[in-house]
């Protein structure tokens, strides 16, 4: 293979094939991408020698939790994305139609045959060589470009690596979400805007007030939902500054009103106090999603639909993202990634999957589909490439990379991360709208890029 210059501006070093560690979804679509282009790959993955706490089988692309990938339906965020995968003749996307079972609207699978099969098509794939072994510390500058998709439970040396080029200030161990709502769900005949204690200004946060009764009907509702346990290898170690809710209300009834519903400071605009306050942040510029401030929950997602409908202001909430607390590693992307899933400060070093900042099997094989689609042009000398924020893969590395960094948390995909439509669209035929928009643009993009 001739060597060619790189035409990145950061490095101008001579490149010959591509080492991938990690061999989840995120380093096998990454892997597959890259051979697609007929650039060799070699790939590192430590199973058998050494199992994770949560991997069972020596199989490449285990599922180690739900078999489901969620949602097919094209005019939802996670089916778009998979739709825009499949675009891209993604692998994850091709061997989960082979060895789907039945879900419904959604698309799940067979997790053995589906393993199964991915592991086939690596193994015999002639621009791919599958090393069994552990990496112990990722490879220092060089000549070839190396994508790091090990995954949220890293090991423990890979980890330290890790550490040592992010700083230990940038790299996360546990997860713990609030909810995401969708604007345009919110009852703002009963929600007012008003920051703590500023009077002037209209205020960044908006409030859904509660009183005496409505706080203690919640609280009912909240002590006797069900929360979803913790894994065998997951201690419950949570960070004082963002207890789940449910964990807060175990200290006793009133916890709550000196935390994050904390009502002093938020007269309303009759200048009454009410007796407790649920506040939203917004999500992104445009204000078109908001989180829940301080509802960091482990409640399962229905009991969560249940319990946070119950806060006035919140009956029709559309919650694009529910909560979650779990072990987890991830960068803070915002810091330290550049739109292509390079590394700022070592850009022959690509991270991919659940370590760069998104959450979900699809997401992670999104992610690991564009990192091997970059390194693989990194080592034919070509332009690296970023798609529109208007498609479901833009939208969710501009989540990654233009993120205020304080707030940066992992996400799935969701319409809140894409930009604002521009015009008012009626809820129903958002999704439709969404998803025409944005495979339009994919395909005018995959046309000028030449891809």
């Amino acid at each position: 293979m001739g060597k060619e210059k790189n035409s990145s501006k950061d490095s101008t070093v001579t490149k010959e094939y591509i080492e991938i560690i990690g061999g989840g979804l995120a380093g096998c679509e990454a892997a597959w991408q890259a051979a697609k282009r007929k650039i060799p790959v070699v790939m590192y993955e430590m199973r058998p020698h050494r199992f994770s706490p949560a991997h069972h089988t020596e199989n490449l692309a285990e599922l180690v939790c739900s078999n489901s990938f969620r949602s097919d339906a094209v005019d939802s965020a996670v089916g778009l994305l998979k739709e825009e995968m499949r675009c891209f003749d993604s692998l994850m996307m091709k061997v989960a139609e082979e060895t789907s079972v039945p879900a419904g609207k959604a698309l799940a699978v067979d997790r053995e045959k589906f393993a199964a099969r991915v592991s086939e098509l690596i193994e015999q794939n002639e621009y791919i060589s599958v090393k069994r072994q552990e990496i112990e510390a990722i490879p220092e500058l060089g000549d070839n470009p190396v994508i790091l998709a090990t995954g949220p439970l890293s090991s423990e040396k890979v980890t330290a690596s890790l550490m040592e080029i992010t700083g230990e200030q940038n790299l996360a161990f546990y997860d713990a979400i609030a909810p995401i709502i969708d604007a345009a769900s919110l009852n703002m005949d009963i929600i007012y805007r008003k920051s703590r204690w500023e009077d002037e200004n209209p205020g960044d946060y908006l409030n859904c007030p509660m009183t005496k009764d409505e706080y203690f009907h919640f609280i009912d509702l909240l002590q006797g939902s069900q929360t979803v346990p913790l894994k065998s290898f997951e201690e419950p170690k949570y960070f004082e500054g963002c207890l789940p809710i449910e964990v807060m209300l175990e200290r006793g009834e009133q916890t709550l009103l000196f935390g994050p519903m904390k009502p002093v400071g938020l007269a309303d605009p009759n200048g009454n106090v009410p007796f407790a306050v649920v506040q939203l942040r917004a999500e992104n510029r445009a204000e078109t999603s908001y989180n829940m401030v301080g509802f960091q929950t482990k409640l399962t997602y229905g009991a969560q639909e249940k319990v946070f409908r119950a806060i006035p202001g919140l009956e029709d909430a559309e919650f694009l993202r529910l909560g979650s607390i779990h072990r987890n590693t991830f960068i803070c992307a915002p810091e330290l990634l550049l739109p292509t899933l390079q590394m700022k400060k070592r850009p022959n070093l690509f991270l991919a999957g659940q370590l760069s900042g998104v959450e979900g099997y699809v997401e992670s094989a999104a992610m690991g589909l564009i990192a091997g689609i970059n390194a693989a042009r990194m080592v034919g000398g070509k332009e690296l490439i970023v798609p529109p924020p208007e498609t479901a893969h833009g939208a969710l590395l501009q989540h990654l990379t233009a993120t205020e960094p304080k707030r940066f948390q992992p996400s799935n995909i969701n319409f809140g991360l894409f930009p604002p439509l521009g015009k008012k669209i009626r809820k129903k035929e958002r999704g439709q709208y969404r998803m025409t928009l944005s495979l339009a643009t994919l395909q005018s993009w995959l046309v000028d890029t030449g891809m």
